[in-house]
């Protein structure tokens, strides 16, 4: 009888021993719910909405950010049914911006269609805003400032219009700077707007990301992985940099937990192939990163 009960004890002891190892393992992607991104006209099979969507569901995933392609918005209503008919959430809609086509109050007939094809969809994904360089190009610090300020209040009015979140996207140049996006977000003060930060567009704030991340921490809504190398390529598949497994370390050591998207992005290749690389490589940054937390 006392053997019996100590086998008992013993075992819910290694139970439970067991279970708070499980809890404090907090270094895991989970690689099915990562969201890809920059599939849309980075394809060399050039996959219609039926096939992408086909594809993401073969592969396991249920997300995904859908960003212009090529500029033909005309199977967007298409690909937004489908998406919603096999329970594929689209998460995210990028929104460029161009001082060329694009100012405040008024937005180049593409973006126009962008969200007047937002208004008729049941499903409102974040919007992902960003700034092509020529709007700074001529502007001091302050007046970049106050300029994009202005800019994202307008963006922000039509996207709470159509019932949309919206997010700061960071690409190249100076809006690309996380440290002029995170002034803006402070002066801004706006809790609904949050901040997208992309591994690829990081190359250059590499040696001092220890202290972005805990600038960007209480704005970061998602973070978009890559293989990071200091002198490049910009497209590099995760776990074949030098510097993103302690990048992404950084971040769940900040709090940040995801949600964490993966990258298609180069027109050359086919998607898929891109894509698998990029969750095998997830998947060696989940081990090693297992092994921390153990």
């Amino acid at each position: 009888m006392k053997s019996s009960f100590k086998c008992t004890i013993s075992l819910l002891f290694l139970v439970f021993l067991g279970a708070c190892t499980h809890k404090e393992s907090k270094y895991t992607i989970s690689v099915n719910e990562v969201s890809p991104w920059c599939i849309i006209g980075f394809d060399s099979q050039d996959r219609t909405p039926q096939e992408r969507i086909t594809m993401l569901k073969q592969m396991g995933l249920s997300k995904y950010g859908f960003n212009r392609g090529k500029g033909d918005l005309s199977t967007m209503k298409e690909e937004f049914k489908l998406a919603q008919q096999n329970d594929i959430e689209i998460t995210s809609i990028f929104l460029w911006l161009n001082a060329k086509r694009d100012s405040i109050g008024k937005l180049s007939s593409n973006n126009q269609e962008l969200l007047v094809n937002l208004a008729e969809m049941d499903h409102k994904p974040t919007v992902w805003i960003s700034f092509s360089d020529n709007f700074f190009e001529k502007l001091s610090q302050e007046e970049s400032i106050e300029f994009a300020i202005e800019m994202i209040k307008f963006i922000k009015s039509k996207a709470d219009e159509l019932g949309c979140k919206l997010a700061l996207y960071n690409h190249h140049g100076w809006f690309g700077n996380p440290h002029n996006q995170v002034e803006i977000l402070e002066r801004l003060n706006q809790k609904s707007i949050t901040m997208v930060y992309n591994f690829h567009h990081a190359h250059e704030y590499v040696d001092e990301f220890p202290s972005i991340v805990k600038k960007i921490k209480p704005y970061l809504s998602y973070v978009n992985l890559n293989g990071v190398k200091k002198e490049g390529p910009q497209i590099l598949a995760i776990d074949q940099g030098d510097h993103e497994f302690e990048m992404i370390k950084q971040l769940i050591d900040e709090g940040f937990k995801g949600p964490w998207g993966i990258l298609g992005h180069i027109k050359t290749e086919d998607v898929e192939k891109v894509l698998l690389q990029n969750i095998n490589g997830l998947k060696s940054i989940n081990a090693k990163l297992k092994q921390e937390g153990s």
